[in-house]
């Protein structure tokens, strides 16, 4: 009887297990989609120089925290403050040239001026003797004066003829002049702007030689040592921001009801006892098997069909309790609840990506769950 008691009992203990289990797969296990092939991934910034040269100065430590437009590095700019000088001297022997032309122009048109005045007196001495020869051609006819006389005017009108002439050369001869003097200007402008760009690229480099954090991060993975000769991209150092988030890798038969804006429970293995509520930001535009480094190739041989993984990206909200202590690549086990969110239609299916969604890494299309 006793027996009989305790099989029941058992039978009793089993069914109600299996009815508060189905009772939960119905209400809420069903909505549930669970990966633990995810990560915390976070945007890291290698810092490199954009000149070459012997480093200087070395400002930070490993894994010290700092601040965007911090000093992280500097290196030895002798080199580059003398190219600067030779490029502000070389600009103002360009501006001092242009000083030079100006003054050459500005009396090259007085000379113009002064020939055009003494034109102007040739042309009035041309028209008097004109009009003494044609009045003496005249009185020669009447035979009022001697041949003498005309011979004079007659000289007289000649030369003032070759006095226009001669002037008006000069007059063409000084404007070309002038023309060369404006040209040789645009050329000296040119060589001006030259050497002011060759002067603002000289300070750019010498600017360069001091490296600065371009994010508020935690230095990671430190090369750079002082004495040490660098090229211009070379890694110094990494800076790990502290702002993260969770890249998880779900099977694409999980996605027909995930969508942006689901809320996810987020456990770090780093920090069992902390539980996160993320979001679900978006989607990887292709599986992370096109991602890598031989795509498979299923048009040709033996085809063996294997579940494909889609990375999608999981935002953390910023007043999360590890905010601070999570670090990239820390293992994380996640669990989107499909019943939050935007409602899914019968129509849509597809997980939606969103507008310039991110490309994430490539994830091992064959790893299980």
């Amino acid at each position: 009887m006793a027996k009989l008691t305790i099989r029941l009992l058992l039978m009793l203990i089993v069914a109600a297990g299996a009815v508060g289990g189905g009772a939960y797969w119905w209400k809420t296990g069903r909505f549930q989609e669970g990966t633990d092939n995810a990560y915390v991934e976070g945007d890291i910034s290698v810092v490199s120089p954009l000149v070459e040269g012997k480093v200087a100065s070395v400002a930070v430590g490993d894994n010290q925290a700092v601040k965007a437009g911090d000093l992280l590095v500097t290196i030895e700019s002798d080199d580059f403050r003398a190219k600067v000088a030779e490029a502000a001297a070389s600009l103002a022997a360009a501006a001092a040239s242009i000083g030079t032309i100006d003054s050459q122009i500005t009396w090259q048109q007085t000379k113009i001026d002064q020939i055009v005045a003494q034109q102007r007196s040739a042309g009035a001495e041309l028209t008097r003797a004109k009009t003494v020869y044609d009045r003496y051609k005249k009185l020669i006819e009447s035979k009022v004066i001697g041949t003498q006389d005309l011979d004079e005017a007659t000289a007289a009108y000649v030369k003032a003829q070759a006095a226009v002439s001669e002037t008006s050369a000069q007059l063409a001869a000084e404007q070309t002049q002038l023309g060369v003097y404006q040209a040789s200007r645009k050329e000296a402008e040119a060589k001006q702007m030259e050497a002011a760009a060759t002067l603002k690229l000289a300070e750019i480099n010498l600017d360069r030689t001091v490296i600065k954090a371009p994010i508020d991060g935690v230095v990671g993975n430190r090369g750079v040592r002082v004495g040490q000769y660098v090229k211009a991209g070379s890694q110094l150092l990494s800076l790990v921001p502290t702002d993260v988030h969770v890249v998880a890798n779900f099977k694409e038969t999980q996605l027909d009801r995930m969508r942006p804006g689901q809320e996810v429970a987020i456990s770090v293995d780093a920090f069992p006892s902390e539980k996160l509520i993320g979001t679900v930001e978006s989607f990887a535009p292709a599986s992370g098997a096109e991602f890598s480094l031989l795509p498979a190739e299923n048009a040709t041989g033996n085809f063996t069909k294997i579940v494909r993984r889609v990375p999608v990206r999981i935002q953390l909200p910023e007043n999360n309790p590890l905010h601070g202590l999570l670090r990239p690549g820390l293992s994380v086990v996640v669990d989107v609840d499909t019943r939050t969110g935007p409602k899914v239609s019968g129509e849509d299916q597809a997980p939606k990506i969103a507008a310039g969604g991110l490309l994430f890494g490539a994830a091992v299309a064959s790893d299980q769950k």
